[in-house]
């Protein structure tokens, strides 16, 4: 039975050792999401020493997840999706399904069933924006040819996975339902997904405005921020509870909707601290979840599925990219940008584990595959130069 100070407990672990080994981390030139999801291991029932409160973490991961989605929705840029669209749609597209087929090989040769197999794959085939971002913005990039493409190619997964999200619970049920029964589920989700997409285009794109509208005239920051995530956690609600959607679909209509608003800008900066922080949380509760005898209890499956992530994925992206006759040093970039998985991987394997589609096992492989790859990310980089040299910072992006 949770203590009663069980909460505090949690917050205190999760945040001070997030904050120590994000440090640690940070200082060895690699991404802070390391040392949170080490963190994680370090207060996790699989080592030895405090172990957090196993039942709450997973719920404080929940509005993390809220929370990263409703900033996928208010940062969704259209515009730099479109002027990188002949690359970037098809690419990421292709690279998906290479890296999918992939996973599903692997894991029909572990003994995996086809459903759990190919999600395996689909959760290796998209990379990390946290991780993209901060890269790309440590070798000042980010206004690259290769950046623009390479953050465009991340915005299509994004959008891949919000499918994904919707249509989960019927794959993972695809076992128990028949052709005809699947079908008519299928068809009733999406006609629930669309009349919720639908509601908040039409009405909440006229209402939400005029309510943050309303809540600005408070000249309040307080009320402002409290009022940005009250939309965020009640929009993810209503999908959830009225629609039977999912909380981060929910969560990304909202973003995506304030996001053409007035104040979608004024929103986005106060959403930034409190994603941060449960987004920490969040790390650290799939940290929780790993268990790292895997590592070596496992060996060749880790370095299986660790090769399809920098071997699999960074072929498939050359590939593309030499297809539509992209620079040498920009394609390079571009594979090396795409080395790596990260939190989308962890929403997706997750919300697997939940609904009894994929195993402890697997669950874990993709988290070590994780761990290993962000580790990696900033050798490959180095390794992309060497072979390339440096994409031109100047040059424009094909559109």
């Amino acid at each position: 039975m949770p203590h009663a100070d069980s909460l505090i407990m949690t917050l205190v672990g999760g945040f001070v050792l997030a904050f120590i080994f994000g440090m640690v981390a940070n200082r060895l030139r690699l991404s802070p999401l390391v040392g949170y999801l080490l963190a994680g291991v370090a207060v996790g029932p699989f080592t030895p020493g405090y172990v957090a409160d196993t039942e709450l973490a997973p719920q404080l991961a929940e509005v993390g997840v809220i929370l990263l989605m409703f900033g996928v929705g208010l940062h969704f840029s259209p515009q730099d999706l479109m002027k990188v669209r002949k690359l970037a749609l098809p690419g990421a597209l292709v690279q998906i399904g290479a890296a999918t087929l992939l996973g599903w090989g692997l894991g029909r040769l572990m003994g995996l069933p086809d459903v759990e197999a190919a999600l395996l794959g689909f959760a290796l085939s998209v990379a990390s924006t946290v991780v993209l971002i901060r890269a790309l913005e440590e070798r000042k990039q980010i206004k690259s040819e290769a950046g623009k493409i390479a953050v465009g190619w991340l915005i299509v997964e994004d959008l891949v996975i919000v499918v994904a999200l919707v249509l989960l619970p019927l794959l993972a049920g695809a076992g128990q339902a028949s052709g005809g029964g699947l079908a008519v589920q299928l068809g009733w989700t999406l006609i629930k997904v669309a009349a919720f997409v639908g509601l908040m285009l039409v009405v909440g794109g006229r209402v939400l405005p005029w309510i943050l509208v309303r809540i600005a005239h408070t000249r309040s920051r307080e009320l402002f921020t409290l009022g940005v995530l009250a939309i965020a956690l009640g929009i993810a609600w209503l999908a959830y509870e009225v629609f039977g959607a999912s909380f981060a679909l929910g969560a990304f209509v909202a973003g995506l909707v304030l996001n053409g608003s007035p104040l979608g800008h004024n929103a986005a900066e106060r959403a930034i601290p409190l994603r941060d922080a449960f987004a920490v949380l969040f790390f650290v509760s799939v940290g929780m979840l790993f268990d790292p005898t895997i590592l070596w209890r496992e060996p060749l499956a880790v370095t299986a599925v660790l090769a399809i992530v920098l071997l699999g994925k960074s072929l498939a992206a050359l590939a593309i990219t030499a297809a539509f006759r992209l620079e040498r040093g920009a394609s390079l970039t571009v594979a090396a940008s795409l080395a790596q998985v990260g939190e989308f991987s962890f929403i997706l394997a997750g919300l697997s584990v939940a609904l009894g589609a994929m195993s402890r096992e697997t669950h874990d492989l993709i988290l070590a595959a994780a761990l290993l790859s962000i580790s990696l990310n900033p050798l490959v980089f180095a390794l992309a130069d060497r072979l390339g040299g440096a994409p031109r910072q100047n040059a424009a992006a094909p559109s």
